[in-house]
């Protein structure tokens, strides 16, 4: 059996493609992460955290989920550039990405309010039940297919991760100990299949953690800081 003469170079960009991707999308998501400890620190005050102006609220937002979610757009990214998307092709995808998540952010900052800590046990809670919805799950299996923009897979994501992310919100939206803590969530749901040996005792730890939060908030560390 012969070989194109084309077929290797174009294998071997379609590599070179591939590499670039991803490295590109894991680099500016760590670049992201870097960024936004610096943008958070000193912010934290667990419930009651402020969220000061809407273009300073966006300058750690934005970066805050770039940091979370573009790990989890690298299976996307590759796919993408095999298919024989350009560089261009993949930054628009993942800006697109962002931006549904940018929206996301000032619909979050338009309704935010500091709060206490039964508020911030009572989303833990409702984030519980929501993980084992059919919407959820539906969700979550269209995250992984090939989706054929950054919007729609923004959309995806936003579906399947809405819980966590309020749950985020409201336990102290400048935390990088949340952040992350939601980012490993989430990037495990992204990667990992559906599977309810997995999947129910996370929601079950999830409640037990927002009742936790209700019943005893002294027992997390962070929610309520000193004045």
């Amino acid at each position: 059996m012969t070989t194109s003469p084309t077929a290797t170079p174009m294998i071997g960009r379609a590599g070179r493609d591939t590499t670039v991707a991803l490295a590109a999308t894991v680099g500016l998501g760590g670049a992201a992460w870097i960024l936004t400890i610096q943008r958070m620190h000193g912010m934290d005050m667990g419930v009651a955290t402020r969220l000061g102006s809407l273009p300073y609220f966006l300058s750690v937002w934005v970066p805050m989920m770039a940091a979370m979610m573009l790990p989890g757009t690298a299976p996307a990214a590759r796919r993408l550039a095999r298919a024989g998307g350009r560089v261009s092709d993949i930054s628009l995808y993942v800006g697109s990405y962002l931006a549904v998540w940018a929206v996301f952010g000032i619909a979050v900052y338009a309704l935010y309010r500091p709060h206490g800590t039964a508020v911030a046990g009572a989303f833990a809670v409702a984030a519980a039940g929501y993980e084992l919805t059919p919407l959820k799950r539906r969700f979550r299996a269209h995250g992984r297919d090939d989706m054929s923009s950054g919007l729609e897979l923004g959309l995806c994501c936003v579906g399947s991760s809405i819980g966590l992310m309020l749950t985020m919100v409201a336990l102290g939206v400048m935390s990088v100990t949340w952040m992350a803590v939601t980012a490993g969530a989430v990037l495990a749901q992204k990667l990992l299949r559906p599977r309810a040996v997995v999947d129910v005792p996370l929601a079950i730890a999830i409640a037990a953690f927002g009742i936790a939060v209700i019943v005893a908030p002294s027992s997390v560390p962070g929610l309520v800081r000193p004045m």
